[in-house]
């Protein structure tokens, strides 16, 4: 039995049709990834299943006593209170049992009870029913779930007033995963979560069998964590099985299908149309052509699937730089009595990709900040290397820096003007160049017609980050400095940005809560931590097999007022060593693995490279009125199907020994190596 269904949703806004007779279900189990580009509907989906929007038509129907949570991109309200009991007061129930609770204590003290022993009996069921509900929604949970989502027992006691909105979002991500929805509906709810912390979401996330919907821009996150997509495709909510990489590959195989049916079809439309030309006037031939013309008025046409724009990232070649790029000196920033880095130095080679990681609150914006002169540090000197061109995207656009003073006057980071037009904004970085080019770098990122006349402070969030994009490809640079580039874009767009930056030849310094985006680009990480930085070698997923090889990370903290932690030399030579160790004891275990998976990868590029290039071959309608011609093809296409069936069965159970030794689950022998039998 279905946990939810919807038949027939239609919503639009004026002329801007979202859905228009939707149909999907969602089981009690399922966990589904909605995807799709922004502006096509999703968070209004969302909230159309949460309850607080109305579909215009169509129906929503629920298994009954089926309860719904759900967490926005951004939260509206929250009660005034501390932390923890703002969590606690998210589970509805509790006020109502406790109220009875205290009826019937004060009925049975009053003289004169009724029946006394059916009292005492109620009470006794009261007590149990509390005690269950604190078992499932009390303050140990609670606190269990806040800690896990990043905050101290002073973070916890904190009221929400005070805090910043990315952790007002964690204690409602907090509240949602207390009251154990059965179906728990996210969008975007990695945003604003740092590494350690959305290492523990995975997991908590991971081990729940509720239903599940969720909206992400990270691939990788998704792909952990849903096993059926719904896509908000040109042609309507479509459902898929697997994960993203299966819904993009069988999305692609679909168009492909299509696009050669409708050759196909061409082909035989235009043959038909020409004998009918040719023989219709023919009395010898015309009841053919009358019988070829009713075949031509019954062909259905096969409908190719409508491409959506997408984002054009093209970088343009970045200018040599000296080998250092960038050295911080002696740094120190403190905001207050709030010390986020002391004393530190810090060097960027050329070519080097840095990701900075760390809890909320630790100073990677503020880093990304220095490093751009966008703040100067309190002590010691940030300076760029020989002949660099950096560029900077701020995650905050023209919003007051977070670590401002109340009533303080804003700041503009990341240089956008909330009073210039697109066309403006663009126009200011190339004013060499002619209004048609900038237009083109504009409709490159989806800004066409009048769209570039919008003033850039009525932009939503997603088009904001677009300008502030295009801003950095439309100056060649080799240092670019991103603080969190992928939020408020799409899956794809997203993508499309990592792709780009992966052929970048310049250098990268960047904070990302985006796994796919650090995974797939990172050389090093760079951990903040006790007012300094510490390098890593590696991605993150480097860095979270040394972090389970070498003990949990601490857990972030809301408020930092730690100052640098005293080490050692011999400390420091010891963790070095210690680090080394696990590197190579992971590298020995691995080895052999990613080597296998490496030799798949390149014979399934190459069959598929067999299979496509057949595929395309056999497009070709002349082919089929010589078969001989075609066969071929067809013999090629069936050898490569052949082959890759059991190298995708290899690859998919190589990947998954990858991971689970990447999880730290994987069973090694005495000298580290792996047990008999396996790759």
């Amino acid at each position: 039995m279905s946990l939810v269904s919807a038949r027939d949703l239609s919503l639009a806004f004026g002329a801007d049709v979202l859905f228009d007779g939707a149909s999907f279900s969602i089981g009690p189990h399922d966990r589904a990834g909605l995807v799709g580009p922004n502006g096509t509907g999703k968070s209004s989906l969302l909230r159309i299943l949460a309850g607080q929007v109305h579909a215009d038509g169509g129906s929503l129907t629920f298994r009954r006593g089926a309860r719904v949570g759900y967490l926005p991109q951004e939260v509206a309200s929250m009660p005034e209170a501390p932390a923890v009991e703002a969590v606690l007061a998210s589970v509805p129930g509790r006020d109502e049992l406790e109220s009875r609770l205290r009826a019937t204590e004060a009925a049975l003290a009053s003289p004169g009870a009724d029946d006394p022993l059916e009292l005492s009996e109620s009470l006794a069921e009261l007590h149990d029913e509390l005690a269950h509900f604190e078992e499932r929604f009390g303050r140990h949970r609670a606190e269990q779930i806040l800690a896990g989502l990043g905050f101290d027992e002073r973070a916890m006691r904190a009221s929400t007033r005070a805090l910043s909105g990315g952790w007002r979002m964690r204690v409602a991500l907090a509240g949602l995963l207390l009251q154990d929805p059965d179906l728990l509906l996210l969008d975007e709810p990695t945003n604003h979560l740092d590494v350690p912390t959305l290492a523990w979401f995975e997991d908590f996330l991971r081990s729940t069998r509720k239903a599940l919907v969720l909206v992400s821009h990270d691939r990788l996150f998704l792909n952990r964590q849903v096993e059926r997509i719904l896509s908000l495709e040109p042609e309507g909510v479509r459902a898929w099985a697997g994960d993203y990489d299966a819904y993009r590959r069988q999305r692609a195989e679909e168009e492909e299908l299509l696009v050669a049916r409708a050759r196909r079809q061409d082909a035989r439309r235009a043959q038909l149309e020409a004998f009918i030309e040719r023989f219709g006037a023919k009395n010898t031939k015309a009841a053919q052509a009358r019988s070829k013309r009713k075949v031509l008025e019954r062909m259905e046409a096969v409908e190719v699937r409508e491409e959506r724009e997408t984002v054009l990232f093209r970088f343009p070649e970045a200018p040599r730089s000296g080998r250092e790029v960038l050295r911080l000196e002696g740094v120190s920033k403190s905001y207050g009595p709030l010390s986020v880095y002391r004393n530190l130095d810090a060097q960027v080679l050329r070519g080097e990709r840095v990701a900075v990681i760390g809890p909320n609150g630790a100073g990677k914006s503020t880093l990304l900040k220095l490093a751009a002169g966008e703040l100067a540090p309190d002590a010691g000197r940030v300076r760029f290397g020989h002949g660099v061109v950096a560029g900077y995207y701020a995650q905050h656009h023209f919003e007051r820096d977070e670590h401002a003073a109340p009533g303080a006057a804003a700041r503009t980071f990341g240089t956008l003007d909330p009073e210039r037009t697109v066309l403006e904004t663009l126009w200011g970085v190339v004013p060499e160049k002619g209004e048609a080019y900038v237009r083109g770098v504009a409709g490159s990122f989806l800004f066409s017609g009048d769209a570039v006349d919008k003033p850039v402070g009525v932009l939503s969030g997603g088009e904001r980050s677009r300008v502030a994009l295009a801003k950095l490809l439309l100056r060649p640079t080799n240092l670019l400095l991103l603080d969190e580039p992928t939020n408020h874009l799409d899956i794809e767009s997203s993508e499309a940005l990592i792709d780009s930056l992966s052929g970048y030849g310049g250098t990268l310094v960047f904070v990302s809560h985006n796994r796919s985006f650090v995974d797939r680009l990172a050389t090093a990480v760079w951990e903040v931590r006790n007012g300094g930085v510490a390098p890593f070698p590696g991605n993150l997923a480097d860095w979270l097999y040394h972090q389970r090889a070498t003990g949990p990370a601490p857990a972030a903290a809301a408020v930092a007022t730690a100052g640098p932690a005293a080490t050692g030399k011999g400390a420091d030579r010891e963790r070095r060593r210690a680090e080394a160790e696990a590197r190579n004891a992971r590298y020995r275990i691995e080895k052999p693995v990613r080597d296998r998976l490496a030799d798949v990868e390149a014979r399934i590029s190459e069959w598929e490279r067999t299979a496509a290039e057949s595929t395309r071959a056999l497009a070709d309608p002349s082919l089929y009125e010589d078969f001989s011609r075609a066969r071929p093809h067809l013999d090629a296409r069936r050898r490569a199907e052949a082959e890759l069936a059991p190298l995708y069965a290899e690859w998919e159970e190589l990947s998954r020994e990858l991971e689970r030794l990447a999880d730290g689950a994987g069973d090694t022998g005495p000298s580290g190596s792996l047990p008999p039998g396996r790759p």
